[in-house]
């Protein structure tokens, strides 16, 4: 079993670093009122798929079938978050898979019409993140949407810290001090120069320097609302 997936396995059984909450994250709240505000409310329209690139205990997947209506698949390395995932789907149009995001994903092309990579292909080496994006694009629909969220350098003095003490195999990646695995950070350049190839990049915003006595206290994160454009659907 790979380190990553034997931490949150470990996690999911007993948590020790992490408050893993049953409340879906703040950020994809956030992201679907701007779609009902926007352009986007035929993404989260009853019936649509949605699939979940580390779902974890599926917290998302359950709010947006509670919401919105919509069909629902998860992935996650972690056995014990995809059972705590089925016991709490219940009757609801979801579906979660005990599995890795290499490769193929396993779904028709043009098959998702919403795709959420919260905090999960950072640990993939850059050819992986590139068939990732690469499989992403394939499944989802014309006017689909990607929602991601991952680590952010920029201002991180805590992420200059592990790239510093701990150096990757690869630029910008960081072997994890307790998990053991290489994790990339992004900065918005590079964020935009991967994902434009793809997508229409809607939005981007980092969360703030939170700091503390003047030091850090929690990573920095980015967020970007991912769009596979219309022309695409030749």
């Amino acid at each position: 079993m790979p380190n990553h997936q034997r931490f949150w396995e470990h996690e999911y059984k007993r948590p020790t670093h992490f408050s893993l909450s049953e409340d879906p994250a703040d950020d994809l709240e956030k992201f679907t009122r701007w779609l009902e505000r926007n352009d986007g409310k035929h993404v989260l329209y009853r019936g649509n798929t949605v699939l979940d690139l580390g779902c974890g205990n599926g917290r998302n997947l359950l709010y947006l079938a509670k919401q919105f209506k919509v069909r629902g698949i998860g992935y996650d390395l972690s056995n014990t978050a995809i059972t705590q995932s089925r016991i709490k789907s219940g009757h609801l149009p979801l579906e979660f898979h005990c599995r890795n995001i290499t490769g193929d994903l396993g779904l028709p092309d043009r098959s998702v019409m919403l795709v959420l990579d919260m905090m999960t292909s950072h640990y993939l080496s850059a050819r992986e993140r590139e068939v990732l994006r690469d499989e992403i694009e394939r499944v989802l629909e014309p006017g689909g949407f990607l929602f991601f969220k991952s680590f952010l350098a920029e201002g991180d003095l805590h992420a200059e810290r592990l790239l510093r003490e701990y150096p990757g195999k690869e630029p910008y990646t960081y072997i994890h001090p307790k998990i053991g695995v290489p994790e990339y950070v992004w900065t918005e350049d590079r964020l935009r120069a991967f994902f434009e190839q793809k997508f229409r990049i809607r939005k981007i915003y980092k969360s703030h320097k939170h700091l503390s006595h003047g030091k850090p206290f929690r990573r920095r994160t980015v967020v970007a609302y991912l769009e596979k454009p219309w022309e695409m659907a030749t």
